[in-house]
């Protein structure tokens, strides 16, 4: 017998209102984000903070990243300090995540934070996201909304072809616009870059001052630094200067190819379409989707790490 179907609720008051209710209620409600779209519950539930892990098939010990609507809910979670403020203002809300001491009395699931005593947390800028956020009332862990290791989702449809009914609703905003999940800063001693994203590493050294130090070592301490990550079904051949026969072609700047990231090299275009245009070719099964080399500067970074994941060893 089939389970219960996902709904799809509408970004408007009465959706809003719903999966705030469905939220507190420890469902999943997925939602979009400028990066991608989240797979939402409540942070302070270890029920449902264990489904979130069961839905999507994460180990248990990859942290979640928190949202939360603005700097203050932030502030009562984590330990403050003048670095995190001064990269607050400069970056919330927006695609970064910053890992800092959990205060002792903060009510967070240890399975969001993987039993580490640091928490990831983020204020996102787009409006539904925080919508949900406000409506929920607790901080929401989030981590995208689609199966371990698997392509990130940018459109609703993806979550849905990805989750199914693991997932209680969904709610559709349309495509995310910056296409790459969050840069994670590290703050819980020097500033500490563990994973690249939708920040730049340029800008984030303009605001500390200096650029942030290189994460050391293979221990998890934040999400997105599995070694196999991100990945579509065909298998991914990176940086083709020629295109082999029967392959999926994904091309960047001008070169032919079954669908572009951006033909006038535009690295910002390139991260809002990586996910959509993988979705999009992996849908028709090929062997092998070979992608065009990425400058690797600016979001090409981001892009790069991505790319390197879904092509490796599974």
């Amino acid at each position: 017998m089939a389970g219960p179907v996902t709904q799809i609720l509408c970004a408007d008051e009465a959706g809003l209102a719903e999966a705030g209710r469905m939220l507190r209620a420890g469902q999943l409600v997925a939602f979009p984000t400028e990066t991608v779209y989240g797979l939402g519950a409540d942070a302070g539930n270890d029920r449902a903070v264990a489904s979130i892990f069961d839905a999507k098939g994460r180990p248990r010990f990859n942290p979640l990243i928190v949202h939360l609507p603005d700097i203050e809910a932030v502030q009562a979670l984590v330990e403050w300090s003048g670095v995190a403020q001064a990269v607050a203002e400069a970056f919330w809300p927006g695609p970064l995540t910053l890992v800092l001491p959990m205060r002792p009395e903060a009510r967070i699931s240890k399975l969001a934070t993987a039993g580490l005593d640091t928490l990831a947390v983020r204020v996102p800028a787009a409006p539904v996201a925080r919508d949900v956020l406000r409506a929920a009332g607790r901080p929401i862990a989030a981590p995208s909304a689609n199966p371990s290791g698997k392509m990130s989702p940018t459109s609703a449809e993806h979550v849905v072809r990805g989750l199914g009914n693991r997932v209680a609703a969904v709610i559709d905003g349309g495509r995310c616009t910056v296409g790459v999940e969050s840069t994670i800063l590290g703050l819980a001693g020097r500033p500490t870059l563990l994973r690249p994203g939708g920040i730049t590493e340029d800008a984030l050294a303009e605001v500390l001052g200096r650029r942030p130090a290189a994460r050391k070592g293979e221990a998890i301490s934040a999400p997105g630094q599995l070694r196999s990550h991100y990945a579509p079904g065909a298998r991914v051949r990176l940086n083709a200067a020629e295109w082999h026969a029967g392959e999926a072609r994904l091309g960047f700047g001008d070169v032919e190819s079954d669908l572009n990231l951006s033909p006038n090299g535009d690295l910002t275009e390139a991260a809002a379409n990586l996910f959509e245009y993988l979705h999009r070719l992996d849908v028709e099964n090929p062997d092998v989707i070979a992608i065009s080399p990425i400058p690797h500067l600016g979001l090409g970074v981001a892009i790069n790490d991505r790319l390197s994941r879904a092509a490796a060893d599974r």
